[in-house]
């Protein structure tokens, strides 16, 4: 059967009076047929009041000028309780944001288990789904209507993610977010994700938001404006107590592992035209051998975002395990070498323990994305990674 492709749009709703559907059949009969010659529609009024129709699209030949509110859905502009089609409802006393996702296949990796970055994608789709239930939302990539008025966007300095289990391909999960104050000109979010069946937590996470001009790229302080929308919708909750911060390392040129030559696509920007932070996780991922990934999940990361990456930026991976330390530092001890860092002589660490330990506890590699450059690389976000070894379930025994 041969497929049709449209020419003009449907239409929503059609003339009760017989004279009205006449004229919509020849409206809808101005299609075009694969390996047949296009139609060329009639001029008509497309926005009549008398007709009653509202067009979704409409061909480029026609010439027509259709506002955006006649096929795009506005976004609310009050607060809503519940959101059907999104799964999504307001918790915490009307102020917090539940939303129920299931995970698909194109988000899972070859163990059938969700990636980190789809993680990260849920949570930030369902903190703009917030925004949107908020009836806050502007036109913007989470902005408010005071941001907007003010040419304002939101950048995140700094998140952390910790990860107790992967849920598999078609669980059903619960994601709770919200919103906090961090500082007179930050804000603070912090999500929840658990399994819906059993109410296990699967993953927790907390985040910082600074707000930057859009125009000059540079941070700005919170308008009395914004801060009235935003403060009603402030509690004093986390996800992840952080008493404080720990100090990330910046890493050099002379780091053991280093991916150079990144360059970000088109498809790597987001609504405010920059390389989106989960790609970022992408490039600090890929410079971790392929051994080490094949036996290990990451349990936690830590991201520090030090400036924005364009898309003309050509970006270096830098990677440096810290496990490598620790081995050193307990041969050392023993008056033993270590070659290449690595290898341990079978036994020479049991006396004390430390190699037993090094198996137990979750590896750790240090990571700084920055922009290679001909006079200085600028750092665009360092972070921390953590590792635990994979657990193998048993094959099945008839």
């Amino acid at each position: 059967m041969a497929s049709v492709s449209f020419r003009l749009a449907f239409y929503t709703r059609c003339s009760t009076n017989t004279k009205g559907k006449e004229k919509n059949k020849k409206k809808l009969n101005c299609v075009k047929i694969n390996g047949t010659k296009s139609f060329s529609p009639s001029k008509v009024d497309l926005l009549s009041q008398n007709s009653g129709l509202a067009l979704t699209s409409v061909d480029s030949e026609a010439n027509v000028y259709i506002p955006k509110e006649q096929f795009r859905q506005n976004i609310p502009t009050k607060k809503q309780l519940v959101d059907p089609f999104r799964q999504g409802i307001i918790i915490e006393e009307g102020v917090g944001y539940r939303q129920t996702v299931v995970i698909r296949s194109y988000e899972v990796g070859p163990d059938k288990t969700a990636k980190i970055e789809s993680i990260l994608n849920l949570l930030q789709e369902t903190a703009l789904n917030h925004v949107w239930m908020s009836g806050l939302l502007g036109d913007g990539f989470g902005a408010t209507h005071g941001m907007m008025r003010n040419n304002l966007i939101w950048v995140v300095s700094r998140m952390q993610v910790q990860v107790d289990h992967y849920p598999i391909w078609g669980e059903v999960m619960e994601i709770d977010t919200w919103v906090g104050a961090s500082g007179k000109n930050g804000m603070r979010r912090d999500w929840l994700l658990r399994s819906q069946a059993t109410g296990v937590i699967f993953a927790r996470a907390t985040s910082t938001w600074v707000m930057m001009n859009q125009q000059t790229r540079r941070l700005s302080k919170m308008p009395d404006e914004v801060r009235a929308e935003l403060s009603p919708w402030f509690i004093e909750k986390q996800a992840i107590n952080e008493e404080s911060h720990e100090k990330i390392d910046k890493l050099d040129d002379k780091a053991l592992y280093v991916n150079s030559g990144l360059k970000p696509k088109r498809s790597d920007l987001d609504m405010n035209q920059h390389v989106n932070n989960v790609k970022y996780v992408r490039w600090m991922l890929e410079a971790i051998p392929d051994e080490f990934l094949e036996n290990h999940q990451l349990s936690s990361i830590t991201l520090e975002y030090r400036r924005e990456c364009g898309s003309s930026d050509v970006v270096q991976s830098l990677c440096e395990p810290q496990h490598v330390e620790l081995i050193n530092a307990g041969i050392q001890q023993n008056n033993y070498n270590c070659l290449n860092g690595y290898s341990v002589s079978s036994g020479i660490l049991e006396g004390n323990g430390l190699l037993r330990s090094l198996n137990q506890r979750p590896s750790s590699y240090t990571h700084l994305l920055q922009i290679k450059g001909d006079s200085k690389n600028e750092e665009i976000v360092r972070g921390k990674t953590a590792w635990k070894k994979k657990v193998i379930a048993a094959p099945f025994a008839p």
